[in-house]
């Protein structure tokens, strides 16, 4: 330990963490990578080039990044900046998506122009990152979906295309909780050209159940076909769901999180999942406190035994809205005699009026009608970190959005656009109901409207965040070489990495590829 800690005191260098597939666990790697690295003093940054994410976080200095790069930070001890993150693609449909660039949105791109846009962009991300090497001593870097792409890799600025040009070493990371992992990691390196996998140093198994003995045989096997240790086999951990990265970890009527027993009742709240829902994770907090059961719903007969409806955030106000209309959520929200809580564009949909000539383009539209209440979109968005005192509880939050209220006939409510009536709440805050206080207050007024005998309990939820971060160390201190990857920070990958055929062709001799098909909205990765 002493020869560590002496290695730390004196180490700089980065790495590039990738995945073998979206939610492998690559960001909760780096987040656990910089937890660790912190609690030994070394001073640690994230860093993500190309996000694509509807979960965001506004910083101090007003930029917009992804939200598990904020988290990252968290880990690391330090304040969310833009250059944790410069390129943030925010899908508004299956074909386009907003880029924001060191956290300012510069408008909308499809599929195909925003490959055109890449190269623009690689130059803002080599720069950033140069800037965060250096000012801090060790950055990790998360890579993007997955370096297998090879469709994408010609113009890729996020996984192998940035670490060859910064000469990253790299760690691959394969979630055995989906099968097929040992193929999945031999599969990537086997598909990239041998400059790639020249830089690729080693793997990590993720969210392993049992005892990791029986894996051995597979781990001996799979550094006999690529010459790459495993470096790490981290177990599956039941606590690890706050901040999820991925808007695929929000499955359609799934429960979110691990539900405590109540004090007394029950209380359910029914979260609609929204085909474009944005900062889901404002939810995660009603989900930490005892007796709170939070479930995602996609069709309305989930309605018709939960005691509070929450319409969470969308990229897409007004296409989310009408796909309200087409499942018939709409009309069993508007039916719904409980509490009900609209966040961001949530509570947009809320309103009387919706006039959107800037996202949607589809001029006025009507909207719920729960709240007397009209919004207009803004090219400009609004980007805010405001403090307020609400139910007198000071209360602070972030705010991203377009949509602003131009006329308010309701109580004003958290600030000054959101809206009140006796059961019909609407803010355009994220993150108010990490206000421990103010949020025991809401539980307490929703379970009074549903009729429900429920007592919040006296969860902080900072503390329980700040736990899984300790978590994440702890898997990264008890379950990962970290001589080796300390190593691999200081030394850069290992000469002479065998290559793994068949491989692909240089990235210079590739075709430009065809849009692929890929998750949507596919080709911006």
């Amino acid at each position: 330990m002493g020869v560590m800690m002496a290695a730390l005191a004196s180490m700089r260098g980065a790495m590039l963490i990738c995945g073998t597939t979206s939610d492998a666990g690559k960001s909760v790697l780096v987040a656990g990578l910089c937890r660790f690295l912190a609690r030994q003093g070394v001073d640690v940054v994230p860093f993500k080039a190309q996000n694509m994410s509807n979960n965001s976080f506004v910083t101090l200095d007003g930029g917009e990044i992804g939200r598990a790069q904020a988290f990252q930070a968290r880990a690391a001890f330090k304040e969310p900046s833009v250059r944790f993150n410069p390129v943030l693609l925010k899908p508004g449909s299956d074909r386009t998506s907003q880029v924001v660039v060191l956290g300012q949105a510069v408008g909308e791109v499809s599929a195909l122009s925003y490959r055109e846009r890449k190269q623009q962009l690689l130059g803002t991300v080599l720069s950033t990152l140069d800037s965060l090497r250096a000012d801090h001593e060790v950055v990790v870097c998360e890579g993007a979906g997955s370096p297998a792409e090879i469709n994408l890799r010609a113009d890729d600025i996020a996984n192998m295309g940035l670490a060859t040009r910064a000469n990253l070493p790299v760690l691959v990371v394969g979630d055995i909780d989906r099968g097929g992992v040992f193929a999945h990691l031999f599969g990537t390196v086997a598909v990239l050209d041998a400059a790639d996998q020249a830089l690729i140093s080693g793997f990590v198994v993720n969210k392993f159940r049992g005892d990791a003995r029986l894996l051995e045989p597979g781990l001996h096997q799979l550094r006999a076909l690529t010459g790459r240790p495993v470096l790490g086999v981290l177990p599956w951990r039941e606590e690890l769901w706050l901040d999820a990265e991925d808007s695929l970890s929000y499955n359609a009527d799934g429960v979110v999180g691990r539900p405590q027993p109540p004090v007394r009742d029950w209380l359910r709240v029914a979260v609609i999942r929204l085909p474009r829902i944005s900062n889901a994770t404002d939810v995660e907090a009603l989900a930490c406190e005892p007796g709170v059961s939070v479930r995602f719903v996609t069709e309305p007969s989930r309605l018709a035994d939960a005691d509070v409806v929450v319409l969470p955030g969308s990229k897409a106000t007004v296409s989310d809205l009408a796909w309200l209309r087409e499942t018939g959520l709409a009309q069993a929200i508007q039916r719904f005699d409980g509490p009900v809580l609209g966040i961001c564009g949530g509570f947009q949909m809320l309103s009387k009026h919706i006039e959107d000539d800037v996202e949607s383009g589809a001029g006025v539209v009507d909207g719920l009608g729960l709240l007397d209440v009209d919004i207009r979109f803004q090219a400009r968005k609004t980007l805010a970190t405001p403090s307020d005192t609400a139910w007198d509880e000071p209360v602070t939050g972030y705010e991203i959005h377009h949509g602003q209220v131009v006329r308010n006939a309701e109580r004003p409510w958290v600030g000054d656009e959101g809206a009140q009536t006796d059961r019909v709440l609407g803010t355009h805050w994220h993150g108010l109901l990490e206000n421990d206080a103010f949020r025991r207050k809401f539980l307490r007024w929703a379970a009074d409207r549903a009729g429900r005998d429920f007592e919040p309990g006296e969860v902080s939820f900072q503390a329980a965040r700040e736990a899984q971060l300790d978590l994440l160390g702890d898997l990264v201190a008890d379950h990962l070489d970290t001589k080796a990857v300390i190593d691999l920070l200081e030394r850069g990958a290992p000469a002479g990495l065998p290559f793994v055929p068949p491989g692909a062709p240089a990235a210079a001799e590739q075709p430009a590829p065809a849009a692929p098909g890929h998750r949507p909205p596919p080709a911006v990765r």
